[in-house]
């Protein structure tokens, strides 16, 4: 399996740019789109991002990794000592692990990993 870097490059770059603006847009997108946009695109960014820096790993291994890293990120979300919270206050941070714990969220990263798996299937930007 090989991946093209200038792809998963681009594609990187469009899915934060839509996952920044589903954030940034909320309160004039549909409502369903508000809510879980954000987190489908963070998973589908993850999925990007690692096929990017592993070209050479399986789909399959690329999809394993990026639920295990969203669904730990997710997990820390439960933890809330006075220094993380802290820490949450920064955007860029709050972007990266979050605030709360949400079940939906684990949802939205499988759907946001399997758009990545489908789309490297469909768009054929991986090959064997």
């Amino acid at each position: 399996m090989t991946r093209h870097r200038i792809v998963y490059a681009v594609l990187l770059v469009i899915v934060i740019a839509f996952g920044l603006a589903s954030r940034h847009y909320s309160d004039i997108l549909p409502y369903f789109i508000a809510t879980y946009a954000g987190d489908t695109l963070w998973a589908l960014m993850v999925f990007l991002l690692i096929g990017f820096v592993f070209p050479a790993f399986s789909t399959l291994k690329v999809a394993t990794m990026a639920l295990i890293f969203s669904f730990s990120i997710e997990l820390t979300q439960l933890y809330h000592a006075p220094w993380i919270d802290e820490l949450r206050q920064y955007r860029l941070v709050a972007l990266v692990i979050g605030h709360g714990f949400l079940w939906t969220d684990w949802l939205c990263y499988s759907v946001g990993v399997m758009i990545g798996v489908v789309g490297e299937r469909v768009l054929g930007i991986a090959s064997n």
